[in-house]
């Protein structure tokens, strides 16, 4: 039987000697979307996407509203009735090439699951024809409810663009607890996932350069090996504080040095990013949240 991995998960899969458990879970990888997760969608404040630009560059970007602003229009459609950020990259990307990845994700209920597939940009909202669905575990997910939120976003629409981070930005990457990673293979679409520890789980080397963890997980490897094949991914932190977006794009690289990754209790492996351009957008989300708890699998 065909199997439903691709050839740089594959690669990853076997170093990692998880190729036959790897296999076990694809079970979980549907072609059309369940009754459940319908629901799920249905529910949902927050969605992260993945896209890339005419460049090939990959982005993350976010997108909230109230509940049924993401909609399964049947077992193979979604809709997202939602406008992009002004300054996000998003709609510009939709226009350009249809390749998309989501990851809805409820922080309260540490629930998450993906639809990767292709895009079509309407007058009325994104509609995604789904390829690839599945749900996701728990793991390292920060407990955090929704408290406020306005009909609209305050964009205050001073976009701040560059090929480097200020201070305030590396200070605020090294606070952070949360982040997504978008990624791409040409067969797997684009991929949106999280990724989550205590603060200080993403380190910043330089002004260009990043690394952070990877803990162990689903044995997929849908993140690592979309890398391996294709090193240019993206990032977004989320202020949840303060609403604010910092949106990265770049090249990763995975590191299985032992001596590298013992630096960080937990790590199975490390991924080295390269910045390349960054957005940060203030009051991007009009979504506020109240912390609750550290996921109990943060590793540290």
């Amino acid at each position: 039987m065909k199997s439903k991995f691709y050839s740089g998960e594959i690669a990853i899969q076997m170093r990692a000697g998880v190729r036959n458990t790897a296999d076990r879970v694809a079970g979980i990888i549907h072609p059309t979307i369940p009754l459940v997760a319908q629901d799920f969608l249905g529910s949902q404040r927050m969605v992260v996407l993945a896209t890339l630009d005419k460049y090939s560059c990959v982005w993350a970007s976010i997108l909230t509203g109230k509940p049924g602003f993401i909609q399964a229009l049947d077992e193979h459609v979604v809709k997202i009735s939602a406008e992009p950020i002004p300054g996000d990259p998003l709609r510009g990307n939709l226009e350009m090439r249809d390749e998309i990845g989501i990851l809805a994700i409820e922080f309260a209920s540490r629930r998450r699951m993906k639809v990767k597939g292709k895009s079509q940009m309407k007058g009325d909202g994104i509609y995604i024809y789904a390829e690839r669905v599945y749900a996701l575990c728990p793991k390292y997910i920060q407990a955090r409810e929704v408290v406020a939120s306005v009909d609209e976003p305050k964009v205050s629409y001073d976009v701040r663009c560059n090929n480097s981070l200020t201070q305030a930005q590396q200070n605020w990457i090294a606070r952070a607890d949360t982040f997504f990673i978008a990624s791409f293979h040409p067969e797997t679409r684009a991929d949106a996932s999280h990724r989550g520890g205590f603060p200080g789980f993403v380190r910043v080397l330089s002004e260009n350069r990043l690394v952070f963890p990877d803990y162990s997980g689903n044995k997929m490897f849908n993140t690592l090996g979309n890398i391996f094949a294709n090193p240019n991914a993206g990032l977004i932190f989320i202020d949840f504080d303060g609403g604010n977006t910092l949106q990265i794009t770049g090249q990763a690289q995975v590191i299985w040095n032992e001596d590298c990754v013992s630096e960080f209790a937990g790590a199975e492996r490390i991924v080295e990013f390269q910045i390349e351009q960054l957005i940060e957008i203030p009051g991007a989300i009009p979504l506020g949240w109240r912390f609750i708890e550290y996921s109990p699998f943060n590793p540290g």
